[in-house]
């Protein structure tokens, strides 16, 4: 019995066989911890350091109009940057532009439409040849672009950072996002059926939301 158990123990034990001809594992040329590299990345550190502080900071003037988050130089007649989506919802909510815009504002309105938004309606196609009809219209003020590219967005953001007498009339929720971090930019929009502004102390024809 003895004998037997001792045989089903070693049983179960495997020999081991001595590997030949096996390589010994090598460090790369390009691992981290040889001094060559440590000092390589050292001296890259350094001139991305002394680039940065060699760089101006470019700091964003405050404009002369601005009176804390009060704009001084907007009044009648209001210039406002009309969107793309802005047209296409005020056809779909049966709201004149220029007569809906006076209603909100209880003054004088001027729509304005740059080349940027004029060719996105025209990019558009048969659908918006309505909303492109709209935009042709002689009451509407036609300002010319001169930057680089052609995002309607980009565009109306550019413009309301240079000149801070525009109000910008969109329905795009990320464009008013964008233009709330500009200080004493107006906002129109669309809600229930009516023109309404934000960020407008004068605003008294605009309805409560």
């Amino acid at each position: 019995k003895p004998y037997i158990r001792h045989k089903i123990f070693s049983m179960g034990k495997q020999k081991k066989t001595r590997k030949f001809a096996v390589a010994k594992k090598l460090i790369s040329a390009k691992d981290p911890r040889i001094k060559a590299n440590q000092e390589k990345v050292a001296k890259a550190t350094e001139i991305a350091a002394k680039k940065k502080d060699e760089a101006q900071q470019h700091i964003t003037q405050v404009p002369t109009a601005m009176f804390f988050q009060y704009n001084t130089q907007l009044g009648p007649p209001y210039h406002v940057l009309v969107d793309t989506n802005f047209i296409n919802f005020s056809i779909k909510n049966k709201l004149e532009i220029y007569k809906s815009m006076m209603d909100c504002l209880l003054a004088k309105c001027i729509p304005c439409i740059t080349d940027c938004v004029m060719a996105e309606l025209e990019k558009l196609g048969s659908k918006y040849r309505l909303a492109l009809r709209l935009a042709k219209d002689p009451r509407f003020d036609r300002i010319p672009c001169s930057h680089s590219g052609t995002y309607a967005d980009d565009c109306l953001l550019q413009r309301c950072q240079q000149h801070r007498c525009y109000i910008v009339a969109t329905c795009d929720k990320d464009l008013k996002r964008k233009i709330r971090k500009i200080p004493g930019v107006p906002i129109m929009y669309i809600n229930s059926r009516k023109f309404s502004i934000e960020r407008m102390p004068e605003a008294f024809g605009a309805p409560k939301t």
